[in-house]
């Protein structure tokens, strides 16, 4: 494969990662990258949990619950990896009385509604099922205040189902916490910190121990020291067994909002987009399945047509369906000069197979061709192109013109709020003039309610007006000449984290994430993780976990920290670095969310550089997520 040179003018060719070691080979600069670890114990682990807690209630036993120090308060995702469910109890008649299972995050008034009818009919157990919101202090503690309320504490069981970790495919596992980014990140709650910690206790003691750690952000490094915390008073399970995953890189969804906010052009990206893929499937309607029905698809590896797909630039996924379709035609011709010997074999071995996938096929094709549609009708390509200007700092009067005219024809309001965000952050806040500007039009068309938006993005520092940051650096300067350069560095630091400054300019020039290209870009045939954008950016989240790989740690990246704001480390553990597979498996978690436009891109530098990315993410999500998520004048 031919070298390149990236926008910061260094050479960033598939070059090995310095810490994973990569054999010579005579004809390929890499190798093939290894096997991810076997994520169906953690299906197994809660399965088996709920079977226990289950069986707790079908034998009228108030006990309670594996809540010892194998699981913990928190069950399968809070403790030893050797949680075994204790022997079946033999079959007891059922207690009288009603089970309810539901979130603990519920609302107060429907608990405090059902329990109460509940226990008021002789309901002698109640079975807080969990799994999706592990960290159970606060919502365990409003639930007892509510029994307790309706004087019926004692009349009801309280117990718990902790299902931490869902493996979406054989390469992410999900929290399946939505919440987490707007519950973090503008109201500053701490809650599920915890339950990361305890995610990654549970993984370290299934796969690890991880060699390496790295991290940036605040949220990824209280996290990372509760985890340690939480490890120090365990016996160190997993201790003396054999690593699968020998590096974790933790990175708060702050830290790059830009490409989270970018519309996304890979196949799995683009079905989110336009679909909304939920828990790892996803609902197809008439559009898609020329039929009156929808059906619910698994989107996952097992789906051979899908797992082609998913990570490729839209334009070229039609030029491989439609040959998919020529092949699989030429496989039902074979059927024609076969003797009745053959044919049985074909019917008995190969007809099942081709006729799955020749549905998966179709509903593959269908889905292409309903977002072709709904994309030409929301001017996708004049929206690429603007959003492409932005990020390389072209016509922004261009740009603030085309967003203009978006809000006032009224295209939809979380697109118009995405690209006033993306203008924002890229040009480090508006000037109070276009921002004055925009508000005022966007409040004229989509009405006043959504005032309290602005606020929100404002506070999270998506939204925002130049003026206050630039005095806060005036500010700044002042200070600076009357203390030592320390504190000036600590103090410029806490103005940095006031004024919530993107500095993405100053930053994309620093690891050249807009790639300088000689002629067309080649989506058929990538030449580096811009392939996601159509070759116009680097996402800065995978090209910060390129380099920190790289480099073992955040030496030569001190500028791009500070601009970041900071909260970074990088911890290693010698005793576990021993093994050079392990150490080729990298866990990247994503805090407050991960996209599928990222996901593609560490997949594409995982095989050229002959390492595994494994996902954990808080949530699935996108630019609609992340909009919806600030927005208060609810649908």
């Amino acid at each position: 494969m031919a070298q390149r040179t990236s926008g910061a003018g260094v050479p960033s060719g598939p070059a090995p990662l310095s810490g994973v070691p990569v054999p010579a080979m005579a004809s390929a600069g890499r190798r093939d990258a290894p096997e991810a670890p076997d994520f169906g114990i953690l299906k197994r682990l809660a399965r088996d949990q709920l079977i226990y807690l289950l069986e707790q209630v079908r034998a009228g036993s108030p006990g309670p619950g594996c809540r010892g120090r194998g699981c913990g308060g928190g069950g399968v995702g809070a403790g030893s990896s050797r949680c075994e469910p204790p022997a079946r109890l033999p079959a007891a008649p059922r207690e009288e009385g009603p089970v309810h299972r539901g979130r603990p995050d519920e609302p107060p008034g429907p608990h405090r509604q059902r329990l109460h009818t509940q226990a008021a009919r002789g309901g002698q157990a109640v079975q807080g099922g969990d799994p999706a919101s592990p960290q159970l202090l606060r919502p365990f503690y409003a639930c007892e205040m509510v029994l307790e309320e309706e004087g019926v504490f004692g009349d009801v069981t309280c117990d718990e189902w902790s299902f931490y970790l869902l493996p979406l495919d054989e390469d992410i596992i999900s929290m399946e916490l939505p919440e987490f980014f707007r519950d973090y990140f503008l109201e500053g709650d701490h809650r599920w910190i915890n339950s990361i910690a305890r995610a990654l206790q549970l993984l370290n003691s299934l796969y690890g121990p991880f060699g390496r750690a790295y991290g940036i952000g605040r949220c990824a490094k209280m996290s990372f020291e509760l985890w340690r915390d939480l490890e120090g008073e365990s016996e160190g399970d997993g201790q003396g067994r054999k690593p699968e995953i020998g590096n974790v890189f933790l990175m708060d969804r702050d830290t790059d909002y830009v490409t989270a906010l970018c519309s996304q052009v890979v196949y799995e990206g683009l079905v989110d987009d336009t679909f909304r893929i939920k828990c790892g499937s996803v609902d197809f309607g008439p559009d898609v399945t020329s039929s009156d029905k929808s059906i619910k698809v698994l989107l996952n590896a097992q789906d051979k047509v899908f797992s082609q797909i998913r990570n490729e630039h839209f334009s070229s996924v039609f030029g491989f369906l439609s040959q998919k379709s020529r092949n699989l035609q030429a496989q039902y011709d074979r059927r024609r000069g076969m003797d009745i010997k053959q044919m049985k074999n074909f019917v008995s071995q190969e007809l099942k197979g081709l006729k799955q996938e020749h549905r998966l096929l179709s509903l593959h094709i269908g889905a292409c061709e309903s977002i072709m549609k709904k994309k030409t009708k929301q001017d996708f390509q004049e929206m690429i192109k603007a959003e492409h200007s932005l990020l390389e700092g072209f016509d922004i009067r261009e740009s603030t013109s085309f967003i203009e005219e978006h809000i006032d024809r009224q295209v939809s309001p979380i697109e118009s709020l995405r690209l006033m965000c993306l203008l924002s952050i890229t040009e480090n806040g508006l000037v109070p003039k276009d921002y004055r500007s925009l508000k005022t039009q966007y409040l004229q068309s989509y009405g006043p309610e959504h005032l309290l938006t602005f606020h929100n993005l404002k506070r999270i520092g998506l939204l925002t007006e130049q003026a206050a940051g630039e005095t806060l650096t005036a500010v700044e300067s002042r200070v600076s000449k009357l203390v030592t350069d320390r504190a000036a560095g600590k103090i410029t630091d806490a103005f940095n984290s006031l004024a919530r400054k993107s500095n993405f300019r100053a930053i994309s020039k620093k690891l050249g994430l807009i790639p300088r290209l000689d002629g067309e870009y080649d989506l058929k045939l990538p030449r580096d993780m811009a392939y996601v954008f159509s070759g116009a950016y680097v996402p800065l989240s995978c090209k910060i976990i390129e380099q920190v790989l790289e480099r073992r740690g955040w030496q030569g990246l001190e500028e791009v920290v500070r601009l970041l704001n900071g909260h970074e480390f990088s911890v290693s553990d010698s005793a576990a670095e021993d093994s050079a597979e392990a150490q080729r498996v990298v866990l990247a978690v994503f805090l407050g969310g991960c996209t599928f436009s990222e996901i593609a891109a560490l997949r594409f530098l995982g095989k050229e550089r002959g390492c595994k990315f494994i996902f954990l993410t808080t949530a699935i999500t996108n630019s609609a997520r992340v909009m919806e998520a600030m927005t208060e004048a609810r649908a």
